[in-house]
Parts: structure tokens; C-alpha cells; sequence
């Protein structure tokens, strides 16, 4: 069987069923820098790009640095940086399988060998943007990072030695500036990467005019991406989808449906660059993200942490199994409707914007082509529970003026899954010294679990020792089946 690459598509021998690149596909300038070679950029902005370009509207390639010394990139040269993508999960409620070959990555350079064709890549006329994700712990500051080295250790001081020749080439003309979209998953990324930039332009006395360049000239946005991007498929659907399409493809990765890239900027020069921003309602370009960062917290997040303990006790071991039980799928509803979007919404969030999200978040969850694991959702389960959900309580409580009944089973779970678990919290030391009451108050009173007094949410820790006795008492899917009976009286 053929390999995925150009001379495949001349030989035009695909499958129908298949989204294939547009005539001239291979001739359009490359227009973006991209640091990172990982699944998630190739699932999601090179995935906006590639359906703009079919659309005849971005008209650009992508050349991306592999960073990493680990693995190389004959992979991405074998098959001329054509891969598949599989689209496959639930949308609006349906069931949604496509698959389309992405051609918007023109090639794929080695930061360790190619640093000089990097270079020349920096300095054409026609770049415009910069897209990164280099890890959460890649946008750091190494004060002892050597700019002129080839190349830099850090992906900070990579940038910033690139956007230095570039400003001597261009000798300062503010028109050449960049538009850099860093996508790593830290708040306020864009900001921290510009402060950082600066910080390394200090150091290396590389002249206030560089520094009013790069703030002037440069456009570095915060942004927000969120898609399940699990990657390779397993070897089994590979065999069959490559059966299926006639060719292989060692780069296939899989993705589900849903997609969002928000990018926080008020700036038409931005949208100007970002034109694929026009072609999918998953880019969503804005002053403020914060709006969205907290949506994707509260009720994907949240609601992930609510449930992750209930779900292992009712003995399921991934997000979709649990989605088949019905009882779990009210309780996932409930939590969602009656109490976590009563607790976010107000003059920032409408109860709409609310509710279309919170219909992602059924879709999402009942995909029936991820395996997601419970377990993996629950590491570092106290942590994400304070960052997470601390506040829906309190928010929900002091609205409502009532206690959260489906947050405080989700918390009652927690607590006894934590039973058996040794962590930094040890709160499983504290099952053996006190009983289920003097227990869930200790708990809830400790500020430096939750920076804040949980006992005093009135009505909260009555409700978690009700919900606790009874998961103690019976099976955690007669508890939920129960706690949907009394909502629907």
C-alpha cells in the first residue's frame, strides 16, 4: 500500500469520501512560523489554516521547528508534511465521522540543525504570524540562555533572537511586525511570553529601539485553545481507515469535533493577519477571553472534577461508558443546568451563552471514539477541585441561598474516593483519626486546601455528610438514580 504524499495526490487515486487539498496547494508562500510539531497545533490552528487555504482565503503555508531532540522529522519529510485528519465524536447532539488531508504545513525544519534555514525563513517578506506550543513549562525565562547560539536553549530566547535579525533586517520598519499566538496551556501566555521577550532584550543590550519594535511593531495575544486531540489512532482503526482510504499515513492523528482557538485582541491588524478567523466559528477573535477561559473552566472543568470520583465509585473507567447510564447522564445534566450555570451567569455571562456551551460539554462527553479515562481526569484531584469548583460553590450558595446538592455529592465522592489515596493532602490519614462528621468538617474548614473557609457555605457541609453516608451506605448509582428522582418531583 502507497504512503501518504504528493505524488499520491497527482496520481488522484482517493477515495470520494475524502477532503483532498486544493489545485496549487503546494505553491502558496509560507506566511506562519510554527514551534511545536505536536498533535494539538496540527489538530487545531494548522487544521484552521488548511480549510481556509481550500477556501482560497488565508493563502498560506506553515514551516514548522521541531525544538525536541527526541525522534526527528523524516516522517514529516517521507510524506511531504501531509497528514490525515479524522474528525470523529458527537455535534449537536449527532454523530459526526470526516476525514480530509491537511496540506498546510510546507515543511518541517530541525531547531538543531537547520537553525540558519530558520533564519531565512524569519526574514521573508511574507511572514506574518507565529503560532508555539512548546509545554506549559516552554514560556520561561533562562536568564542565561545565549541568543547567539545555534540555536537558543529556550523557545523564549529562539524568538527573541529571530525577532532581533528580523527587526535588522527590515531596519526597524514597524510594518514588518509579527502577530505571535503562543498556545501553551498557562494564563495569560501571550503576556508572560512578551514580558519575557523584553526581559531578554534587557539582558542582552539589544537597544530600546528593538524593545519599542517588538512593542509597537508585534501584536503577542493572550489565547485559549481547547480540543480533544487524542493523536495517532490505535493500530486497529488505523489498519481499517487506511484499508478504507488506500494509502498510509504514519502522521494521522484524531480529533473530535468541537474547536475553539480565542485570541484576545481588539487590533485590525490582527484580524487582518488571522483571515482564517472568518472561515471557522471555532476562531473566535475578542478584547477580553476571560469570558471564555471561564466557561471552559467552569463547565467543562468543573464538571469533570464534580463527576471524575462519583464515576470511578459507580465502577465506570471512562468518560464514555459513563455516558451510556442514563442515571449518570441526568446527574451530569442536573449538575450542569440547575447549578453550575446558576452560579456563573450574571452581567458577564448570559444564561445563553451558558447553555450553548453547556451542550458542547453533553456532546463532548458522550464521544463515543475517545477513551478517556476517569483516572487520568482525577490526578491531582484536590487541586483541581479548589481551582475548579471552589467558587460554584460559594457562588451558587450565595445566589441561591441554599446549598448545591449535585456539587455536594460530586465533593462526598471525592471524599471517599480520596479515602484510599495517598497525596500531599492526606486526607486519608484523617478517615482513620475522626468520624464521617468531625471529617467532612476538618475538611471543609482547611484554608490551605481551598484558600477559603468551605464550612461556613451554609447548608454545604449538612449536604456532604448526608451525601457521604448514603455513598457509604449503598452503591453510588442508587445514590444518583435517588438524588435525579427527588430533582424530577
Amino acid at each position: 500500500m502507497a504512503k501518504l504524499n504528493k505524488t499520491l495526490l497527482k496520481e488522484n487515486k482517493l477515495s470520494k469520501e475524502l477532503t483532498s487539498p486544493v489545485q496549487g496547494w503546494d505553491q502558496l508562500p509560507e506566511k506562519v512560523l510554527q514551534f511545536g510539531t505536536g498533535v494539538l497545533l496540527r489538530g487545531l490552528p494548522d487544521y484552521f489554516i488548511d480549510k481556509a487555504n481550500q477556501q482560497g482565503v488565508f493563502n498560506g503555508r506553515v514551516v514548522v521547528v521541531k525544538s525536541t531532540v527526541k525522534g526527528g522529522i523524516s516522517e514529516f519529510e517521507d510524506q511531504d508534511s501531509l497528514y490525515t485528519l479524522y474528525i470523529k465524536g458527537i455535534e449537536n447532539g449527532n454523530e459526526v465521522q470526516k476525514s480530509k488531508i491537511i496540506s498546510s504545513i510546507s515543511r518541517v525544519l530541525a531547531a538543531n540543525e537547520d537553525w540558519e534555514e530558520i533564519i531565512d525563513v524569519a526574514m521573508k517578506d511574507e511572514l506574518e504570524l507565529v503560532i508555539s506550543n512548546t509545554t506549559e513549562v516552554g514560556i520561561v525565562l533562562d536568564t542565561k540562555d545565549d541568543l547567539k547560539a545555534k540555536p537558543p536553549h529556550s523557545f523564549p530566547a529562539k524568538l527573541t533572537a529571530l525577532l532581533y535579525k528580523r527587526f535588522l533586517h527590515f531596519r526597524g520598519d514597524e510594518s514588518k511586525g509579527l502577530v505571535i499566538l503562543p498556545t501553551e496551556l498557562i494564563s495569560d501566555n501571550g503576556s508572560k511570553l512578551k514580558e519575557i521577550i523584553i526581559e531578554l532584550s534587557r539582558i542582552h543590550n539589544l537597544g530600546e529601539d528593538f524593545i519599542n519594535w517588538i512593542k509597537q511593531a508585534n501584536h503577542i495575544c493572550n489565547t485559549l485553545v481547547d480540543r480533544i486531540v487524542p493523536g495517532k489512532l490505535s493500530k486497529e482503526d488505523q489498519k481499517q481507515e487506511e484499508l478504507q482510504l488506500g494509502y498510509m499515513d504514519d502522521l494521522a492523528i484524531l480529533v473530535e469535533p468541537f474547536r475553539l482557538w480565542a485570541i484576545e485582541s481588539n487590533s485590525d491588524e490582527v484580524k487582518r493577519v488571522l483571515s482564517f478567523a472568518s472561515i471557522d466559528k471555532g476562531v473566535v477573535i475578542v478584547p477580553d477571553i476571560g469570558k471564555l477561559k471561564e466557561l471552559k473552566l467552569r463547565l467543562l472543568n468543573g464538571s469533570h472534577t464534580f463527576s471524575c470520583g462519583l464515576a470511578l465509585l459507580c465502577g465506570f473507567s471512562t468518560v464514555k461508558e459513563a455516558m451510556r447510564n442514563e442515571d449518570f447522564v441526568l446527574y451530569l445534566q442536573h449538575l450542569l443546568q440547575e447549578e453550575i450555570i446558576p452560579a456563573i451567569t450574571g452581567e458577564e455571562i448570559s444564561v445563553a451563552e451558558a447553555n450553548d456551551f453547556a451542550g458542547h460539554v453533553v456532546d463532548r462527553f458522550s464521544n463515543p471514539f475517545l477513551d478517556h479515562s476517569w483516572k487520568s481526569i482525577c490526578f491531582n484531584y484536590t487541586s483541581k477541585l479548589q481551582m475548579r469548583t471552589v467558587a460554584l460553590i460559594e457562588n451558587y450558595s450565595r445566589k441561591r441561598q441554599v446549598a448545591p446538592q449535585y456539587m455536594a455529592l460530586g465533593f462526598a465522592a471525592y471524599l471517599l474516593f480520596m479515602k484510599d489515596v495517598e497525596d500531599e493532602s492526606s486526607l486519608n490519614s484523617l478517615w482513620k483519626e475522626y468520624d464521617l462528621n468531625e471529617l467532612v468538617d476538618r475538611i471543609l474548614k482547611n484554608q490551605k486546601l481551598w484558600n477559603t473557609d468551605l464550612s461556613k457555605v451554609s447548608g454545604f457541609a449538612e449536604a456532604v455528610k448526608t451525601q457521604l453516608q448514603l455513598l457509604l451506605n449503598y452503591p453510588a448509582l442508587e445514590v444518583i438514580r435517588q438524588m435525579n428522582n427527588n430533582q424530577n418531583k
